[in-house]
């Protein structure tokens, strides 16, 4: 539940293996101003100052979504023209 009312807000949970956060917290416990990177197109979480890094999976209507600044119904906006073209002809285009 989390995890998908987070993406619904605009926030993107990650969730990454546990020997990856083990390196996360190493890394900061050594230098508290490490950053990450968060690549979305990418699908993947960067420790910037080593340069590992791990894939992390999304659904891909959620990725759509946070990609273009869109929640549900910004989503079926941007398909108006399809969803009228659909709902005139039955064939989805």
């Amino acid at each position: 539940i989390f995890k998908n009312n987070s993406i619904n807000v605009g926030i993107l949970p990650v969730q990454v293996s546990e020997s990856f956060l083990d390196k996360i917290f190493k890394a900061i416990e050594a230098n508290p101003a490490t950053e990450l990177e968060v690549n979305l197109p990418e699908q993947k979480v960067t420790i910037l100052s080593s340069g590992e890094s791990e894939s992390f999976v999304i659904n891909g209507y959620k990725k759509n979504n946070l990609m273009n600044g869109y929640d549900d119904i910004d989503y079926l906006q941007a398909m108006k023209e399809e969803i009228k073209s659909f709902a005139a002809t039955g064939v989805y285009a």
